[in-house]
C-alpha cells in the first residue's frame, strides 16, 4: 500500500459484481420495492424488507439485480447471511409464488431465512397454505410462511422492525437515499484527494535540484504554490465530512433517546474512519512537504553560497594578481609609504568578504545542511588563499619597512662619508708633525673609523644601483683615511723614544668584496657527523643510516617520567595541598594513567632488551616482537587520555600546577609531559620502518617487518578503542560482541518491507551519515557527533542508533551499479541497509571482512549443527533466491526468471567455499536468510 493510498476497509467505493454507488441506481432505489431499514435477526443477521408493491414481478431484470446487489453490498455482517421479510398480506398467492422464484433466482448474498407474511383475504389464504407445502421444495431456501407481524415477532424482535411491520424503527426512505449518497460522495473524495496528494509526492520526490538560484527560487514557488491547492482540497473534504459526521448525527441532538440502527451506526463508523484518514493524511503531507521545503531552502541557500565563492574567488585572485604587481623595493623613503598604505588598504576588502563567507558556509554546516561534504571544501580554500595573501601581504609590508630603514641606513652612510672627508680636511699638517701630534691625529681617524663597521653593518640588496655608489663613495673615503693614517704612522715611527708594541688590527674588509665560497663556510655541518677534518681537507666515510635507530629507541624510552614523578610527588606533598583543587583530590590516577607502569616495563624490561642489539640494529625485530604483548599497555593509557585530558583542563590554571612548573624549572607544562606516550607508540612504527629500509638482505628483516605489522596493529586497536569508548547509548556490554574488526563512516540508506509507510518515506534526499562498528558477533551503527573544544576534549562520540547481529546478517557485494555500495540484510530482506563507502577500496575491504566473519560461522556450524539442521542449512542456501525480494521479481519480470535462477545456482553453488564468488551469503546458524 502505498502512502496515501487510504481507502475505506468495507470497499464502499468500487463492486464488481453491482453498483459503483448509490447515485447511479437513484431510481432504481426510489421506487422502494427493497429497503435496508437496519434491522438485524437474533444472531446479528442483517434485515432486507420487501414492502407492499403491487407491481413487483413486473419490475426489469436488471434494476432487481442492482438494487439487490447493492443492499446486500452494505452491511458488514453480511457473511452471516440475510434475512428477508417479504410483505405481501393485500398480494394474491400467485403474485406471492412469482415473487419467491423471483428472489431465489436473483438474490446475490446469503440467505439465512426468508419470512413471508401471506395475504390475509381467506380465500388467498386458504390457497396460500394448501399451495405452499405442494410447491415449497421449488424455492430452494428457507421460507417461513406467517399469518400476521405477531408470527414475525417471534423470529425478530420488534425493535429491530419498522412500524409498517409492527416494530419501533422510524425509517425514512427519502433520508437513508440522501445519507448514502453523501456518505459515497464523501468517500470517493477521500480517495480522490489521497491519490492526488500521492501523485504530487511522487512528483516532489522525483524532483532534482536546480543547478541555479533563479531556477532553484522558481521551483520553490511553483512547488508552493500546489501545496497550498492540496491543502485547500484537504480542507474541503475535511469540511464536507465535518457536515456529514452533524448530519448522521442530528437525530440525536432532536431526540437525545434516539437509538441508531446498524446500518446508522456502520455509516458513522465509516465516516469517522475517513475522517480519521484525512487527518492522518495531512499530518503526513505536512511532514513530508517540510522535508521538501526545508530541502529546496537548502538549495537555494547552497547556489547563492555557490555563487558568492565564484564572485569572491575571482575577487581574491584579483587581489592576489594585484598584489604580486606591488614591488616590495622603494626607490625612497616616501615612496616606501606610500606603497605600505596602498597595501594596507587591500586587507579589509576581499578578504573580510570572503571570511565572512566562510562563517556563512560554518552556519550552514551547523544546520545540518545536505551539502555539507561540498560546502566544507570550500571553506577551507577560501581561508586558506586569505591566509596566503595575508601572509604575503606580511610578507610584502616587512620587506617594506625593511626597504625603508635601508634608505635611512643610505643616508646614514653617505652623511658619514661627508662627515669624514671634513674631519681629513680639517686636521692641521703642521700639528701633524710631531710625534704628539701624530699620535692624536691617528687616534682621531681611528675612532672615526670604528663607526663605519657599524654603518656597513646594516642590511643592504635593495636598489643595488644606490647601495653601491654609496659604498663606493664610503671606499673612496676609507681609502683616503688608509693613506693619511700610513702617512701618520711613519711620523710618529720617526721620534726616538720607544714605543710600545700594537698589535696589528683585523683588516677591514669593503661590503663590496666578493663573499667567500660556499664549500669553505662550515665544512663541518655540511658533511655531517661522519666527517674528519684534516689537514683543512674534508674526510667523509659512508655509513648506513639503520646503525643510529636503536640509539632512538633508547632516548624514546625515557622521556618524561621524571618530569611527571615531580608533579606526583608533590601532590602528595602535606605542603602543596592547600594549593591543590577539590576537583583534582584523589585523582592522581585519572591524571597520570598507568604512566608508572609503562615507565617500569621500559626501565626494567624493554631498554634493557634494546641495549642488547645495539651492535646488530637489524635484529631488534625480535625484541619487539617478544615484548608486543606488554606493549599492549599503551592501548589503556590512550583510553584514559580524554579523561586526563578534561581533568587538565578544569585544573590547567590553578595555582598548584603553576607553582609546580616554577619549582621544577620545566619549561613545558604538565600537558606537554602527558602527551608523550601517546607520541612514543607512534615513533616505534616510525624507526621500525627506518630500520627495514637499511636492512633489506639482512637476517632480521622478517622479524622487522613482522615486528612492524604488529605495532600497526596496535595502533588500529588503539585507535579502534578510542572510537569504541566514545558509544553512548549502548544498553549492553560491549565487551560480549566480541573483537572490534573495523570501523570507519558511511552513508546508509535503509528499506522495510513492512510497516504501514507514510508520506515521509515516500524519499530519503539524502543518506545517513553512521559509523559502523563491525565486531565478531554483531554489526553496530552510530551517529557521529562533534563535540566543542580542543585536542582530546574535541573527540567525536557516537550515539548508537541499530544494531545487526552477524548470525542473523546477509550481504550483498553489489547494490544498485554503484562499485562503492553494499547491502547488508536480515530476516529475508525485511530490513536492508544499503551501505556506501568513501571508496572502492574501503568497500571491499569491509565486503572481504564480512564475509571472512561469515565464512568462520559457517566452518563453526558444520562442526557442531546435527545432521537434520545442516541438511535444513543446505535446503535454504539452494532455495534462498527463490524467498523475497527475488521471487516476487521473478513473478513481476518473467523475462528475467532465467538470470535470477542462474544467479540463485551460482550462490547456492558456491556457499559452500569460503571465497565464492556469489553476490549474497546466507546464515549458517538459523533457519532464515541473513
Amino acid at each position: 500500500m502505498s502512502p496515501l493510498s487510504f481507502f475505506p476497509s468495507d470497499d464502499i467505493l468500487h463492486r464488481e459484481d453491482g453498483p459503483l454507488c448509490a447515485a447511479e441506481i437513484g431510481s432504481e432505489l426510489q421506487k422502494q420495492f427493497a429497503i435496508l431499514p437496519g434491522g438485524r435477526g437474533m444472531d446479528g443477521n442483517p434485515i432486507i424488507v420487501f414492502p407492499e408493491f403491487p407491481d413487483f414481478n413486473e419490475l426489469e431484470e436488471d434494476e432487481v439485480q442492482h438494487v439487490l446487489g447493492y443492499l446486500s453490498s452494505i452491511p458488514r455482517s453480511a457473511s452471516l447471511g440475510f434475512i428477508l421479510v417479504i410483505d405481501r398480506r393485500l398480494d394474491r398467492w400467485a403474485a406471492v409464488r412469482a415473487t419467491l422464484l423471483r428472489i431465489a433466482g436473483s438474490f446475490p448474498g446469503n440467505l439465512h431465512l426468508v419470512l413471508v407474511l401471506r395475504p390475509t383475504t381467506f380465500l388467498q389464504r386458504t390457497l396460500s397454505d394448501f399451495l405452499f407445502k405442494y410447491n415449497k421444495d421449488e424455492f430452494k431456501m428457507k421460507v417461513v410462511m406467517l399469518s400476521s407481524v405477531t408470527e414475525l415477532h417471534a423470529y425478530i424482535d420488534p425493535g429491530q422492525l419498522t412500524t409498517e411491520l409492527g416494530g419501533t424503527q422510524e425509517y425514512r426512505h427519502d433520508s437513508w437515499i440522501s445519507h448514502r449518497t453523501a456518505i459515497e460522495a464523501f468517500a470517493l473524495m477521500v480517495k480522490t484527494t489521497a491519490q492526488t496528494l500521492q501523485a504530487f509526492g511522487t512528483e516532489l520526490a522525483e524532483t532534482e535540484l536546480p543547478n541555479d538560484a533563479e531556477a532553484t527560487t522558481n521551483l520553490l514557488h511553483t512547488h508552493t504554490l500546489k501545496k497550498d491547492k492540496m491543502k485547500e482540497d484537504l480542507q474541503v473534504a475535511l469540511s464536507q465530512g465535518g457536515r456529514l459526521l452533524e448530519c448522521i448525527n442530528e437525530p440525536l441532538q432532536t431526540d437525545p433517546e434516539y437509538s441508531r440502527t446498524n446500518d446508522e451506526l456502520e455509516n458513522l463508523d465509516t465516516v469517522q474512519r475517513l475522517l480519521g484518514q484525512l487527518d492522518e493524511t495531512e499530518m503526513a503531507f505536512d511532514d513530508f512537504w517540510e522535508r521538501h521545503r526545508t530541502k529546496l531552502e537548502q538549495c537555494l541557500q547552497l547556489r547563492h553560497f555557490e555563487e558568492h565563492f565564484r564572485e569572491v574567488r575571482a575577487q581574491l585572485d584579483v587581489t592576489s594578481e594585484r598584489l604580486s604587481g606591488f614591488s616590495e623595493v622603494s626607490v625612497s623613503p616616501a615612496h616606501a609609504e606610500h606603497v605600505l598604505r596602498e597595501l594596507s588598504g587591500h586587507e579589509d576588502k576581499a578578504l573580510d568578504r570572503a571570511l565572512s563567507l566562510a562563517c556563512e558556509g560554518d552556519r550552514l554546516i551547523d544546520n545540518s545542511h545536505y551539502a555539507e561534504d561540498s560546502i566544507r571544501p570550500k571553506c577551507s580554500e577560501l581561508r586558506g588563499v586569505c591566509e596566503e595573501i595575508s601572509s604575503t601581504l606580511r610578507s610584502k609590508k616587512s620587506l617594506l619597512l625593511r626597504a625603508m630603514e635601508l634608505h635611512h641606513a643610505l643616508e646614514k652612510a653617505s652623511r658619514w662619508c661627508e662627515k669624514g672627508i671634513f674631519l681629513l680636511a680639517s686636521q692641521p699638517v703642521d700639528r701633524c708633525q710631531s710625534q704628539d701630534g701624530a699620535e692624536a691625529a691617528l687616534q682621531e681617524l681611528e675612532r672615526y673609523l670604528d663607526t663605519f663597521s657599524a654603518i656597513s653593518a646594516l642590511v643592504f640588496g635593495l636598489h643595488q644601483d644606490q647601495v653601491e655608489g654609496v659604498f663606493l663613495k664610503q671606499s673612496s673615503v676609507q681609502e683616503m683615511f688608509e693613506k693619511r693614517r700610513v702617512s701618520l704612522k711613519k711620523l710618529a715611527a720617526k721620534q726616538t723614544r720607544p714605543i710600545q708594541p700594537v698589535a696589528p688590527r683585523p683588516e677591514v674588509k669593503s661590503p663590496l668584496s666578493s663573499p667567500s665560497k660556499p664549500g669553505s663556510i662550515d665544512r663541518l655541518s655540511l658533511c655531517g657527523g661522519a666527517t674528519v677534518c684534516a689537514g683543512g681537507e674534508c674526510q667523509s666515510r659512508p655509513f648506513k643510516r639503520r646503525d643510529s635507530v636503536p640509539a632512538s629507541v633508547l632516548c624514546i624510552g625515557n622521556a618524561c617520567h621524571i618530569q611527571l614523578q615531580g608533579y606526583a610527588a608533590e601532590m602528595d606533598n602535606p605542603a602543596m595541598a592547600p594549593l591543590i583543587p577539590s576537583t583534582l583530590l584523589n585523582k592522581k590516577v585519572v591524571l597520570f594513567g598507568n604512566m608508572s607502569e609503562i615507565h617500569q616495563f621500559h626501565k626494567r624490561t624493554f631498554l634493557k632488551e634494546l641495549e642488547a642489539y645495539t651492535d646488530c640494529p637489524e635484529l631488534v625485530g625480535r625484541c619487539f616482537l617478544e615484548r608486543m604483548k606488554d606493549l599492549q599497555i599503551y592501548e589503556a593509557y590512550c583510553q584514559n587520555k580524554p579523561r586526563s585530558e578534561s581533568l587538565w583542563r578544569q585544573c590547567s590554571d590553578c595555582a598548584f600546577f603553576q607553582e609546580c612548573q616554577k619549582k621544577l624549572e620545566h619549561k613545558l607544562g604538565l600537558d606537554s609531559y602527558l602527551l608523550k606516550p601517546v607520541q612514543r607508540i607512534t615513533k616505534y612504527q616510525l624507526l621500525l620502518k627506518e630500520l627495514l629500509k637499511y636492512s633489506k638482505g639482512c637476517d632480521g628483516c622478517d622479524d622487522l617487518q613482522e615486528a612492524l605489522s604488529s605495532i600497526l596493529g596496535i595502533l588500529k586497536a588503539v585507535n579502534d578503542s578510542m572510537h569504541l569508548i566514545a558509544i553512548t547509548g549502548y544498553e549492553g556490554n560491549l565487551s560480549d560482541l566480541g573483537r572490534l574488526l573495523m570501523q570507519g563512516s558511511f552513508s546508509v540508506w535503509t528499506e522495510h518491507k513492512k510497516g504501514h509507510a507514510k508520506v515521509k518515506d515516500l524519499a530519503r534526499f539524502k543518506p545517513m551519515q553512521r559509523h559502523l562498528f563491525l565486531h565478531e558477533k554483531a554489526l553496530l551503527f552510530c551517529k557521529r557527533r562533534e563535540e566543542n573544544g580542543e585536542g582530546y576534549e574535541k573527540a567525536p562520540s557516537y550515539s548508537f542508533k541499530h544494531s545487526l547481529s552477524m548470525t542473523a546478517v546477509g550481504i550483498t557485494e553489489s547494490a544498485k551499479g554503484d562499485n562503492k555500495k553494499f547491502e547488508v540484510w536480515c530476516n529475508s530482506r525485511d530490513e536492508v541497509f544499503i551501505a556506501q563507502a568513501p571508496t572502492p577500496e574501503i568497500k571491499t575491504s569491509w565486503v572481504n571482512e564480512i564475509r571472512k566473519v561469515l565464512t568462520q560461522q559457517l566452518r563453526a556450524c558444520r562442526g557442531i549443527v546435527n545432521t537434520h539442521a545442516f541438511l535444513k542449512f543446505i535446503f535454504y542456501v539452494s532455495f534462498s533466491f527463490l524467498s523475497s525480494p527475488f521471487r516476487s521479481s521473478v513473478h513481476k519480470n518473467p523475462k528475467k526468471q532465467e538470470e535470477r535462477k542462474a544467479e540463485t545456482s551460482s550462490v547456492s553453488d558456491s556457499s559452500s567455499s569460503p571465497k565464492h564468488k556469489g553476490k549474497c551469503l546466507m546464515n549458517p546458524l538459523g533457519d532464515e536468510m541473513y
